[in-house]
């Protein structure tokens, strides 16, 4: 049995922190898709971790983390983030998929060299070279991590990626061209690097679910970024939707029985694009500071996130195309600074007021509709007692769960592993 933990809107919602929290009831937690371009933040008797490409059950002697077939596999960055793990005396079980496809050196400098090239007209990337690699891998002249072992089999292979890139990177950045024999050494130095972590990884999850054994498929991002239903072109390279989690895994969709979609009590975003609800100024940094365990800064670039109120409009649809099961809403916490807490629930495009969530050129032009709840005025950091919360709190919760239309199963109120309330019935 499988249950996905997947993002409702732009990502840096929390997923990290809830997986981390369910694998203590979990066997094998699998990443199905993205890289090391958004990391998870974990917080536990350990220290204070941010993940990048690692699953986030790694702090769990007894659960199998498994990188899947889906994911951009930087081994270099795999690599290190193991290694200070164990620096920290943290030694996970860990399987990367034979069939996963590798990011090269390359992909970052055309990922760079784009950006700039773009200038204000960019996407906001991370520059960690997910778009120029998942290019590569659809375009069929990527390198997977089965074949790192043999790589004097790969001479054609290796010669027809150079041909293809070397006019991009000499005619358009000005830069010099790819050297076969440069690439031919990197790609035998991860496949040096990789080679203990390689298994048929398809195998190992089919012989789990015959074992009857609980599985977590942990996603990157959120419902915003998926480059068929998001906010297009400011979106990923792979679907961090849950439909797409038997792909990059490699078990059967009817094998998920539960999608746990993650909510943030508020918005934030990274990168270009639409952002409805946005605010600004020193509205939008006070939100910041007090948002997230060390506020809302990525975990990849410790860039400063943008702002935001809660979106219904937003959220209702991300949860929609997740098919959520059941929300965990995070970071409550973070609004009991409020006299009144402002939430997006509809949007005014020409005149129009819409509670659907529209395709990109209309929501550039869409105005928020804005319903002030009352706050609470309290600290509920580390609150662990439903009935304990002040009814303003517990008001906000119930409103949100009316206004997406899924329960909220989970609510946490702080970014430590236990600092979580498991909604059953409740007042």
């Amino acid at each position: 049995m499988a249950t996905a933990i997947v993002g409702a809107n732009w990502g840096d919602e929390g997923k990290g922190k809830m997986t981390d929290m369910l694998a203590r009831e979990t066997d094998v937690i699998v990443r199905f898709q993205g890289g090391n371009n958004a990391g998870h933040t974990i917080i536990n008797e350990q220290g204070r971790f941010a993940l990048h490409l690692l699953p986030s059950g790694v702090f769990y002697p007894h659960v199998l983390n498994v990188v899947g077939p889906g994911v951009a596999l930087n081994i270099r960055a795999f690599k290190a983030e193991l290694d200070d793990l164990e620096s920290h005396g943290v030694k996970p079980q860990i399987v990367v998929s034979d069939r996963a496809q590798v990011l090269l050196d390359v992909h970052k400098k055309l990922d760079a060299w784009e950006e700039q090239r773009l200038g204000k007209g960019g996407f906001g990337s991370t520059k960690s070279g997910i778009a120029p690699f998942y290019a590569d891998k659809y375009a069929k002249i990527g390198f997977q991590v089965c074949e790192l072992f043999d790589v004097a089999a790969l001479e054609s292979r290796i010669q027809l990626f150079c041909d293809r890139k070397n006019p991009l990177l000499t005619s358009l950045y000005d830069q010099p061209p790819l050297d076969p024999a440069a690439l031919a050494a990197e790609l035998r130095e991860l496949g040096e690097i990789i080679r203990p972590y390689a298994r048929d990884t398809t195998d190992i999850l089919h012989q789990a679910i015959a074992d009857g054994k609980r599985i977590l498929l942990e996603g990157q991002l959120g419902s915003l970024k998926d480059p068929d239903h998001g906010i297009y072109p400011m979106v990923t390279s792979s679907s961090p939707l849950a439909g797409f989690a038997p792909i990059g895994a490699g078990i059967p969709p009817y094998e998920i029985k539960d999608i746990i979609t993650v909510v943030k009590a508020y918005s934030s975003a990274v990168g270009a694009g639409p952002f409805v609800s946005e605010i600004f100024g020193d509205e939008a940094q006070e939100l910041r500071i007090r948002g997230g365990d060390k506020g809302e800064f990525g975990a990849t670039t410790g860039r400063p996130r943008r702002m935001g109120w809660f979106d219904v409009v937003a959220t209702r649809y991300g949860c929609r195309i997740q098919g959520a099961t059941e929300v965990a809403l995070t970071l409550v916490d973070a609004l009991g600074y409020l006299d009144e807490v402002p939430v997006c629930v509809a949007y005014e495009i020409d005149g129009k007021v819409t509670q659907n969530f529209p395709a990109t050129p209309a929501l550039y032009k869409a105005k928020p509709v804005i319903e002030k709840l009352p706050g609470w005025k309290a600290d509920i950091r580390g609150a662990r007692d439903w009935n304990a919360l002040p009814q303003a709190a517990k008001d906000y919760v119930k409103y949100i769960e009316k206004a997406i239309g899924v329960p909220i199963t989970f609510f946490s109120t702080g970014p430590g592993r236990h600092d979580v309330i498991r909604l059953g019935k409740r007042a």
